[in-house]
């Protein structure tokens, strides 16, 4: 069985068969799904999802490319405390690869820091989105200690994944690492400690190859851990457990909502 640690179920592309997809999941060999937010009405449909299908966790926050309107920290923090099946903060962080205006790339960094401190107060993990931006999105994290998260869609270097580890982070990976041009996420893996590595989707975007342009969901994640099997000379059934077994850790889903 499988977690899928990071799936937009809440998207638009999933609004025609939502309900029976979710429901088919337990018999494709996916055991678990965490919704994240990337604003406050995704992060609702997400605590939403979670209070419906037992299977599904959610977490709660603002994408960096969700900041154009009004960004309302409080009700994200009243999200989060007040629904125990919310188990981190995110998606945030900085993406760089569309924003280019300095002015605007300082905005995403101030709600950052805010959403890193919120997750301190709430004893809460972060769930990371890094595009473009790893030394301004490393700078941040090392300016909080007390909070720990996981690097989704993991992008960076073998360095920079070295001082994350050395951070307390995990690192997660999506159907990239299926992909030709994957040669960096793949040295990540290869020097990556096994108790540190999760796997997702990032539904319905970057579906692994052979599915690559058509619409991702969680029965896609086992390529994910296939290939990984390979880099690291494992079998499947042994990614499935160790991811398993991190994510349970990481999301603390053995423990019982409150």
């Amino acid at each position: 069985m499988f977690i899928d640690t990071h799936a937009h179920y809440d998207d638009a592309q999933f609004d025609h068969d939502r309900d029976a997809l979710l429901r088919s999941m337990a018999q494709n060999g996916v055991a678990y799904i965490v919704n994240p937010g990337c604003d406050l009405v995704t992060s609702q449909k997400a605590v939403e999802m979670a209070n419906t299908y037992d299977f599904m966790y959610a977490e709660v926050g603002y994408h960096p490319e969700n900041l154009d309107g009004e960004v309302d920290l409080d009700a994200i923090e009243a999200l989060a405390r007040n629904n125990p099946r919310v188990r981190a903060i995110g998606e945030i962080g900085l993406d760089y690869y569309w924003e280019k205006d300095p002015e605007k790339r300082k905005y995403q960094q101030e709600i950052f820091h805010a959403q890193m401190r919120m997750a301190k107060r709430l004893g809460l993990p972060v769930v990371i989105h890094d595009r473009d931006a790893h030394l301004d999105t490393l700078t941040v994290v090392e300016q909080h200690p007390g909070v720990t998260g996981v690097f989704h869609c993991y992008s960076g270097s073998a360095e920079m994944a070295k001082q994350l580890l050395e951070l307390g982070y995990y690192l997660s990976f999506t159907g990239v690492v299926t992909y030709k041009n994957a040669r960096k996420a793949l040295e990540v893996l290869e020097m990556m400690p096994l108790d540190r590595i999760m796997i997702e989707t990032d539904s319905p975007y970057l579906a692994p190859e052979p599915y690559r342009g058509k619409r991702n969901s969680s029965l896609y994640v086992h390529r994910v851990a296939e290939q990984i099997a390979q880099v690291r000379g494992l079998t499947v059934d042994e990614v499935a457990r160790i991811t398993t077994e991190n994510a349970k850790r990481f999301f603390r889903i053995d423990e019982p909502s409150k």
